[in-house]
């Protein structure tokens, strides 16, 4: 048996008083019928990524309308998270080494994990490339019968995908009875996309995270960090991952700073086990911070996690998604629905989140990120009512009920 992943409760009704109208009723009419269904989802880490915030709310909340969800987690190495770290980035784009021995350091890997998955299931939700190739490898086991549709969650662009990667990974894609993606331009042209399903990922209003907090504990919190909520802040909060780009944030950090005084930049995530090459952007980013004692990098490793997170995004005057690829970027939505203005990256998702120039802004440079900024940070008034215009968008669009919805309506279609 693989790692399964304990979860605490979450009630549905709990979220009637957040989403708009009618909500609660239509959910409740498209689960009846799926009541006592077994959902498994498998990925490859507990904690420290955006999956992992997702599946934590998702599948409680399957639970809480009858179905009978689990979430387990794949078992890897040092060796296969290197080889799975440089995927994500080729599958983004990017030029990796690539050759029988990476694909037998994966496939051995996943075959490995492929002999303890077991149970009897309606619905299996595989998420992204890690461990993509089990569906190919229970072929011919209890696990492959008729009655189990299986989906494939890609969480990651891939617009401009390295061919070579992806050819070996699609024949495992196209193994599945569906897939979901976050934008129809992520899926690749030479995939059938009669079986393509786009359903953009949404945050808990509900979660620590997202919670709303007090000025006296936002501001406590971020004392303890060495944060004066008294000057102005730019905040951005990723995985240390070169496609967020958190050098180019400190180089537009720079640029504010020369007609900004006293500004103070924080850059905060988590390092995850799937990430290998978190703590090598982590040290190129500490170095292009070069000390400055007002360039913050914080992570799980200080024990920063979801309430420092949430106190730091509502004590910025100014949230930042600088991303050069991005599937989605949840932290633009837990921004916006915090009522601060996001400046974000032209990638992926974060053009569904942004209307530029209403709740925030789009940008392609670092150049253009600091005159962004500057706009902002010189008219708080106007910052305050894009950010008020961002949190009704992510009310709309782009809260946990809204991808409960999205998933319930595909398992009925595919039973």
């Amino acid at each position: 048996m693989l790692e399964r992943v304990p979860l605490l409760p979450k009630h549905l009704h709990d979220y009637a008083e957040v989403v708009e109208a009618g909500t609660i009723e239509r959910i409740t009419a498209l689960a009846a019928p799926l009541e006592g269904k077994r959902v498994l989802h498998l990925n490859a880490t507990a904690y420290g990524g955006g999956v992992a915030e997702l599946l934590t709310t998702h599948v409680a909340l399957l639970r809480s309308v009858g179905v009978d969800a689990e979430w387990e987690v794949m078992s890897g190495s040092d060796e296969f998270f290197g080889v799975t770290k440089g995927v994500h980035n080729a599958l983004q784009g990017a030029e990796i080494e690539w050759g029988a021995e990476q694909e037998r350091i994966y496939l051995d890997r996943v075959r490995d994990n492929a002999v303890r998955l077991d149970g009897d299931w309606d619905y299996i939700v595989v998420h992204d490339p890690q461990p993509l190739a089990i569906r190919q490898l229970v072929r011919n086991t209890p696990l492959d019968r008729d009655g189990t549709k299986w989906i494939w969650r890609c969480h990651i662009d891939l617009t401009t995908a390295n061919d070579r990667v992806w050819q070996f990974f699609q024949p495992f894609v196209e193994q599945y009875d569906a897939s979901v993606w976050t934008m129809p331009q992520f899926v690749p042209a030479s995939l059938s996309a009669s079986r393509a399903v786009f359903a953009p990922p949404c945050i808990d209003p509900l979660s620590v995270k997202n919670l709303d907090l007090g000025m006296p504990f936002v501001r406590e919190i971020c004392r303890k960090y060495g944060i004066d909520v008294d000057r102005p802040l730019v905040v951005q909060v990723s995985r240390f991952d070169p496609w967020k780009d958190p050098v180019g944030v400190i180089e537009a950090y720079r640029k504010m700073r020369t007609e900004i005084d006293g500004l103070q930049l924080v850059l905060a995530g988590s390092m995850a086990t799937d990430d290998p090459e978190g703590f090598e952007v982590w040290a190129q980013t500490e170095q292009a911070a070069a000390g400055d004692p007002d360039v913050k990098l914080l992570s799980n490793l200080q024990q920063v996690g979801s309430v420092e997170i949430n106190a730091f995004q509502r004590a910025a005057d100014v949230v930042v998604q600088k991303s050069l690829r991005e599937g989605f970027g949840l932290t633009v939505s837990e921004a916006l629905w915090k009522g601060r203005p996001v400046i974000g990256g032209r990638a992926g998702g974060i053009a569904l989140q942004i209307h530029d120039g209403v709740d925030g802004y789009l940008v392609d440079s670092i150049e253009e990120c600091a005159l962004r900024g500057l706009d902002l940070l010189r008219d708080p008034a106007v910052a305050d009512t894009m950010g008020a215009r961002g949190r009704e968008h992510v009310r709309q669009q782009f809260l946990s009920t809204r991808e409960l919805e999205d998933w319930l309506r595909l398992f009925a279609e595919l039973a």
